[in-house]
């Protein structure tokens, strides 16, 4: 397959690009996206197909005649697999089964008799993006790019939604651009033959959640086990968190047991509670061929550090730059020892648990077993009964949650027990957020209630989905930031084969009130020492965050001088600056300042700034 190399390209882990038809007027466009540093796969025409950046290491192509396939990202599918597949292609539906068999995290592109396909994945770790560009539509894996291509400036509207806090479904997963358009995580974007007809195709449901936990451990392990062994196989050096929290820990022991040397790295808290360095002891003992870096906590950057110097490009604002400096602080000395991929096991309270939100319908198809285990929850999360059969009796649809949000934007934050067994945490705007920006806000979501279906028809479901797709857009940004440091990162647990095995699990087994994280805890046993699967804590960092509010209130105080949010009327400077100078006020614990310091850092690092 020919391909144009027209520098060395980008380091792994921030591959990029955008996706074209082969037609001459798209080739016309593509030629202005092939700037200095990057790299042109073409068609067999010798018109553009892929133009943007990518390791060699991250890509996989095979042509069979007028077929081509390109897997970019973590996948161990072989060229000769590939073109194995590409040889039988007939139909790009056809990929819809196939893709749903491989293992990792990547981007799917077809292209077959001039029709093309793009998809990202399912945990909305890798997303798709398109735009009609000089009238020729345009994929791409960054609405920034194809923004810039427009010469279009953030949507303000866009801007006030991720304001609030948090930004629900489906609000949170639009473009913030103008004129480009974000494909659902679930979705394929399909380019038809004649270069002009663009639609949307469901590659991705989730399993029905009928499998016992008996059952369903072994496949969660095989899952996991294969998503390690997609980014170890090749040996060398790679390198793992390790909070002796049960996913960290897990993903370290499954690492040992690969051909490659694994670097183990703790940063234990300062909280003097905090229990995290101990386990993280206590598993090392079981793993002697495992290097163990333990790192001062006092030498741990707080919460809100050097938010006034980040400078990452980003093509939405994410709350991820909140923790930047404490996620990125040790991976330049994991690059010296070697890593060439640092895995997390973030995601796994995401996957591992769940929402105890399923009780809802359980405690109408089995409401004996179901009172049994929400006298557990009330007591495990202090739930005030009264308020728990108030949230059980609410059975108003999604739609209807996301209108009557609307006039209880600035109500104080709702009880556990009212979001655990929601839709999920009922939207805030807070005192700072200005009547325009309330305006939209609220337009917003009306007309997003008036036709939005939510992700599953069981709540418990669609919470699972949602915050496992709300996570997974602060992760994208961090990997891009770790690989801008030097070593990508890589979660396991969000891999889309190990979510569907997790979610294929019956809910009523993966949360209980009796058991923490009972689903790993099974599919580790016999490869985690039963010593290490017995912990039921993990540490919360609440006093890095407490400690980092207070530090770095000059920083913060800076942040809203000359805010991009004030000139652009969406907030009041002012009511900021004063909140700024008293970092004790109740509520900012709760992060409430978040979605708004993660729009102002966005915006900032935006060239031009916005003007309004």
């Amino acid at each position: 397959m020919t391909e144009l190399h027209e520098s060395a390209g980008t380091g792994p882990g921030d591959a990029h690009f955008t996706v074209f038809n082969d037609r001459a007027d798209a080739a016309a466009v593509a030629r202005s996206f092939a700037h200095p540093g990057t790299r042109v796969l073409n068609h067999s025409s010798g018109r553009p197909w892929l133009v943007g950046q990518w390791a060699d290491e991250e890509i996989v192509t095979a042509r069979v005649g007028r077929t081509a396939l390109a897997v970019i990202g973590c996948c161990p599918v072989t060229a000769a697999e590939l073109e194995a597949r590409a040889g039988r292609l007939r139909d790009l539906a056809e990929l819809d089964v196939w893709a749903r068999s491989l293992p990792g995290s990547f981007h799917l592109v077809a292209a077959l008799d001039q029709r093309l396909r793009m998809q990202g994945t399912a945990s909305g770790l890798r997303l798709v993006f398109h735009a009609i560009v000089d009238g020729v539509p345009v994929a791409a894996t960054r609405a920034d790019v194809l923004a810039a291509a427009l010469g279009h400036d953030p949507d303000e509207e866009q801007l006030a939604i991720r304001l609030l806090w948090p930004a629900p479904y489906p609000l949170f997963e639009t473009s913030l651009w103008y004129g480009v358009t974000a494909v659902p995580p679930q979705d394929a974007l399909i380019v038809g033959a004649d270069g002009r007809t663009v639609h949307h195709s469901r590659w991705w449901t989730p399993p029905e959640p009928v499998r016992t936990l008996a059952d369903g451990a072994p496949l969660v392990r095989e899952a996991l086990a294969t998503a390690i062994d997609a980014r170890t196989r090749q040996g060398g050096v790679v390198s793992c968190d390790l909070s002796g929290g049960l996913d960290s820990t897990s993903i370290c022991f499954l690492a040992d047991r690969s051909p490659a040397k694994v670097v183990a790295s703790t940063w234990p808290g300062r909280d003097p509670a905090d229990t995290d360095l101990h386990w993280a002891e206590q598993a090392v003992k079981h793993l002697p061929d495992v290097e163990h870096v333990v790192w001062d906590a006092h030498a741990s950057p707080l919460v809100y550090d050097d938010l006034l110097n980040i400078d990452d490009l980003l093509d939405e604002p994410t709350i991820g730059v909140m923790d930047r400096s404490r996620v990125l602080s040790h991976l330049p000395d994991m690059a010296r020892r070697g890593s060439r991929v640092h895995m997390t096991g973030i995601g796994g309270d995401h996957v591992a648990w769940c929402s105890e939100a399923y009780y809802h319908r359980l405690s109408r198809t089995r409401p004996l077993f179901a009172l049994r285990q929400l006298r557990g929850f009330r007591a495990l999360w202090q739930w005030p009964l009264g308020t728990t059969a108030r949230a059980l009796a609410d059975s108003r649809p999604y739609g209807r949650c996301l209108a009557d949000a609307v006039g209880h934007l600035r109500d104080p934050l709702p009880a556990s027990a009212t979001t655990s067994l929601g839709w999920g945490m009922p939207p805030r705007l807070f005192e700072w957020v200005t009547p325009d920006a309330t305006r939209m806000v609220e337009r917003a979501l009306r007309e997003a209630a008036s036709t939005v279906v939510p992700l599953h028809p069981d709540r418990g479901m669609h919470a699972d989905l949602e915050q496992i797709r709300s996570c997974t857009r602060i992760i994208r940004q961090w990997d891009r930031m770790a690989a801008r440091v030097g070593v990508p990162m890589a979660s396991p647990f969000l891999d889309d084969r190990v979510i569907e095995a997790c979610l294929a699990i019956r809910p009523e087994e993966r949360v209980t009130p009796w058991a923490y994280k009972p689903v790993l805890t099974a599919a580790m046993h016999g490869i985690v020492p039963e010593a290490c699967l017995r912990r039921t804590t993990k540490a919360a960092a609440a006093m890095d965050a407490a400690d980092g509010l207070r530090r770095h209130r000059a920083d913060l105080l800076a942040l809203w001088e000359d805010s991009r949010l004030e000139q652009l009327g969406l907030v009041d400077g002012e009511a900021l600056r004063r909140l700024a100078q008293r970092p004790s006020a109740p509520g900012l614990r709760d992060g409430i300042l978040y979605s708004t310091i993660a729009a102002e850092v966005w915006l900032r690092g935006l060239s031009p700034a916005p003007t309004r």
